[in-house]
């Protein structure tokens, strides 16, 4: 018999309407015993049944739910068909070549990432209860999907406020983990055991496409490269040239094989700066390009260092906005959850007056649908993505 969890009148409230997490602090009382990773129920106070899910009481998210249908038994069966739903729509929305087969809760597998690199397949389990269905879940990729192998990425340091260890390494026999993959027709290494995440930024896909329209006969300037993704866009829709930075010499050096691979060379550079350092030195010696692309990392993973994040936003707009030439397009983009769409509108408005730019908005977007944006669960919108016309 599973453990039966009551919460507190009037704390149940998000979680009956569809949210996924249950807080340690809405939990009244218990019935039964458990130990952490197991599946267990969840009651309103009036005992009415909200659903099932696994149960880790270090976390201040206690319970993850997994099915609200009181007789679903979380088994293989259970996840190959929550497998076959988030594969039947990815089919219907994007490329599946290479995508985010399983974005977590918007997929109704909590705590559960796995990216698909062409044959390849990346596993990452952030709770517990997830650890308990491994073995089941690369069963499946293999057996259904054609899982040439799989590799795990547990690495993020999330899993420390579940009391979990880091862990990467092989679920299958090994293979060769750098992997070529193909997108918007862009050649890609992806380093899925040493890259960041799971190797492969996936949820900016069509705004990488998005950019082909204004590169074209352009001089590019893309901050905080990475991999090149968005520089080899650049490169690949016909700008006249491009220039992307990156604070990591790693991360230049693997941009620039990334070029080589896809014949940019001569077009598409790459060199080791840090964009709050040398964006104000150029800007001061007068450089000017057509293009300026910001895709920083998250300045933000928590609500309380939000303010702190607003300052590096601000900066980076401004410092950014004042290297477009009239008429020119900046585009900029935020993938922190707390970072929130009305706050990165409001600190973009407030670089742009800084800087005495105006802005004209060309479009907006968020992530690619492969990482859909389940309204019940809000944590799952996290990028915004805007191309404007600087005047």
């Amino acid at each position: 018999m599973a453990a039966k969890f009551y919460l507190y009148k009037g704390r149940g409230k998000r979680v009956e309407n569809g949210h996924p997490w249950v807080y340690t602090d809405e939990i009244e009382q218990y019935d039964g015993d458990y130990v952490n990773g197991d599946i267990v129920e969840v009651y309103n106070y009036r005992g009415g049944f909200i659903g099932k899910g696994y149960i880790n009481d270090v976390s201040k998210i206690a319970i993850r739910i997994m099915t609200r249908d009181i007789n679903e038994e979380i088994d293989e069966d259970f996840f190959r068909r929550r497998l076959a739903q988030a594969w039947e729509y990815r089919k219907k929305v994007v490329d599946t070549s290479s995508c985010r087969f399983v974005f977590g809760e918007a997929d109704f597998l909590p705590g559960l990432t796995i990216d698909k690199f062409e044959d390849y397949y990346v596993v990452q389990s952030l709770a517990l209860g997830i650890d308990r269905y491994k073995s089941i879940i690369v069963k499946l990729l293999v057996e259904e999907y054609g899982a040439k192998g799989v590799y795990e990425r547990s690495d993020a340091s999330v899993r420390e406020l579940e009391d979990m260890e880091l862990t990467k390494g092989f679920l299958t026999e090994p293979f060769d983990t750098m992997i070529q993959i193909v997108e918007n027709g862009v050649k890609y290494y992806v380093d899925i055991e040493n890259g960041q995440k799971t190797g492969f930024f996936l949820d900016q896909k069509e705004n990488r496409k998005a950019i082909h329209k204004i590169c074209k006969g352009a001089e590019v300037l893309d901050c905080f490269t990475h991999t090149g993704s968005f520089a080899l866009n650049a490169g690949i829709a016909g700008a006249k040239s491009v220039l992307g930075i990156d604070v990591s010499q790693h991360a230049v050096d693997f941009a620039t094989r990334n070029a080589e691979l896809n014949n940019l060379s001569d077009v598409v550079k790459f060199e080791c700066h840090n964009a709050f350092d040398v964006l104000p030195k150029w800007s001061k010696e007068g450089r000017e390009f057509d293009v300026v692309i910001l895709d920083p990392p998250a300045f933000t993973k928590s609500r309380e260092a939000v303010k702190g994040a607003v300052r590096g936003y601000k900066e980076i707009n401004l410092r950014g906005l004042k290297m477009v030439r009239p008429g020119g397009y900046l585009v900029t983009a935020s993938c922190s959850h707390f970072m929130d769409e009305e706050l990165f509108r409001k600190t973009i408005a407030d670089a742009a007056h800084d800087a005495r730019r105006m802005l004209r908005q060309v479009e907006f977007r968020t992530q690619a649908p492969d990482h859909p944006i389940l309204w019940n669960s809000d944590e799952s919108y996290y990028l915004k993505f805007f191309i404007f016309q600087v005047i």
